[in-house]
């Protein structure tokens, strides 16, 4: 009849799950974002995670970078970063809870003695942390050096293993894509993370 053949033909077998994929893309993960999964869920699953938001005026550091990048020069790209992990170091002196780590095991608390302080970096691999080394015993311009390398090592995609090992104490710096606050994850095994926002000029209350 006319009816029947106004009809809309019934789905062949499989057609129907075939039209629902439409417009994806897969794509297996790679080894070191399994490993970064893996190491974020670990975090999750055994830290207890929580977080503190403080707004500081910090206009005598932008003053004393501007300072001490005439005294520089160009040779050097002097940016927050090495003040604030010096910045750290000192109050990671002061509460060394925050640059320790829980045995489960043995339930000791343990206490390290060096301050390495691992860079939470976004790449196209993934997020990785790659490591600088004795914070405490280098200068603010060795530190700034010591970025520096770091990041060339990540962009050309030679660092290693022993890049991504030994930190104490992490640091996250959302105020690079303009981020102000984030609630970033604990790099496990680690008891802390600092999550930096970006700076900018704001009205503020001063002495009343």
């Amino acid at each position: 009849s006319k009816k029947a053949m106004k009809q809309e033909p019934l789905p062949i077998k499989g057609e129907e799950k075939i039209a629902h994929e439409q417009g994806e893309r897969r794509e297996p993960i790679t080894r070191i974002r399994k490993t970064i999964s893996q190491r974020m869920s670990e975090s999750k699953n055994h830290l207890v995670h929580t977080t503190s938001m403080e707004e500081i005026d910090v206009s005598a550091l932008v003053a004393f970078r501007e300072r001490m990048k005439e005294v520089v020069g160009e040779d050097v790209k002097l940016t927050y970063l090495p003040f604030i992990m010096k910045a750290i170091v000192l109050a990671l002196k002061e509460f060394p809870i925050f640059n320790s780590t829980f045995d489960e095991e043995k339930e000791e608390i343990v206490y390290k003695q060096n301050y390495h302080l691992g860079i939470a970096t976004d790449t196209d691999r993934g997020l990785i942390v790659p490591v600088l080394f004795d914070v405490d015993r280098k200068s603010i311009i060795e530190l700034a050096q010591g970025i520096e390398e770091l990041a060339e090592l990540v962009r050309e995609n030679k660092f290693t293993l022993e890049h991504l090992r030994g930190s104490t104490f992490s640091i996250t710096n959302y105020g690079a894509i303009g981020g102000s606050f984030g609630t970033p994850i604990i790099n496990y095994p680690e008891s802390a993370i600092l999550g930096i926002g970006r700076i900018q000029q704001k009205p503020i209350v001063k002495d009343g």
